[in-house]
């Protein structure tokens, strides 16, 4: 059973393999058989209007950090319960 949650004004920087950082805004996490899966939005001026999806695991140090899902059919599962959360959302009208 999945469970969303969505917080405001979440921003988390992440740090890549060769140690760029970059700053990601929060859109929605969710709970699937006990792992978290968060959608993370680049917040650097690409127009593109992607988001990445993340998964929360405990370290060798038993730290939270944030990894890819490298199971594709995983990472499908759990793109799909976003992209269908997304779409019901409702967006307020742009105002003039």
């Amino acid at each position: 059973m999945a469970e969303e949650l969505y917080e405001e004004q979440d921003i988390y920087t992440l740090t890549d393999e060769e140690g760029n950082e970059s700053q990601f805004e929060l859109l929605a996490s969710t709970e699937v058989d006990g792992v978290v899966y968060l959608a993370l939005e680049p917040m650097d001026d690409n127009p593109d209007d992607s988001y990445v999806i993340l998964k929360l695991v405990r370290d060798e140090n038993d730290e939270e950090v944030l990894v890819t899902i490298d199971d594709d059919d995983e990472f499908d599962r759990i793109a799909d319960m976003f992209e269908d959360e997304f779409m019901t959302l409702e967006y307020p009208a742009d105002e003039e």
